[in-house]
């Protein structure tokens, strides 16, 4: 489980894709998040809840399934990439965003961006297949990070981010085109499955 509140970027060191499918990622991190981390950890990458395979000083490996890169960006990334880092939440740690399960929905891309002094509001498309769980002011995650749908629209939300975002995550380099993993806030599949459920005696 996680929060949505990105610890630091890593940067891609090798992205080496397997005979089965599958894809190994090597990632160079911080030494503080590494001395949170071991072998069988969980880390969520750009969203995507994924289990530290080695470690060794500031590098950590990851292996992707066929599953996880068909549903996901991992797929493209390469080396020289910034990803987003967030380690699995411990007891006791505080919940700054919303639950996130690092189980990603589906992907969607950046339309449009505008600037309003020192923070700027994002345009994603709205996939059809997660729209009905995206509402205004409800939580979303955008590549890890936990967001608030500002504006919904037929097609597309916004979403607003401040400056400290901008800096500590991807997000601040994002154009209009580029893809990012999507969850929607798995608190409104539940409430639907329950309801569908439901009947009054």
């Amino acid at each position: 489980m996680f929060t949505g509140i990105v610890r630091e970027r890593g940067r891609v060191v090798a992205a080496a894709d397997g005979a089965g499918g599958d894809r190994r990622l090597t990632l160079a991190v911080s030494a503080a998040l590494a001395r949170d981390l071991e072998p069988g950890a969980s880390l969520a990458v750009d969203g995507v809840c994924l289990t530290v395979v080695a470690l060794e000083d500031e590098r950590v490996d990851l292996e992707l399934s066929p599953e996880t890169l068909a549903r996901t960006t991992l797929g493209s990334v390469a080396a020289g990439d910034r990803v987003n880092l967030e380690p699995a939440l411990r007891l006791g740690d505080r919940l700054g965003g919303h639950w996130v399960q690092g189980h990603v929905d589906t992907v969607t891309e950046l339309l449009e961006t505008r600037l309003l002094e020192r923070h700027r509001e994002l345009a994603f498309r709205l996939p059809a297949e997660v729209a009905r769980w995206v509402v205004e002011k409800g939580s979303i995650c955008l590549s890890g990070v936990s967001l608030t749908v500002a504006r919904l629209e037929e097609v597309r939300f916004w979403v607003a981010a401040i400056p400290h975002t901008l800096e500590v995550t991807t997000l601040g380099e994002l154009e209009p085109g580029d893809r990012l993993n999507l969850e929607v806030d798995v608190l409104a599949k539940h409430v639907e499955r329950l309801l569908a459920a439901w009947r009054p005696s």
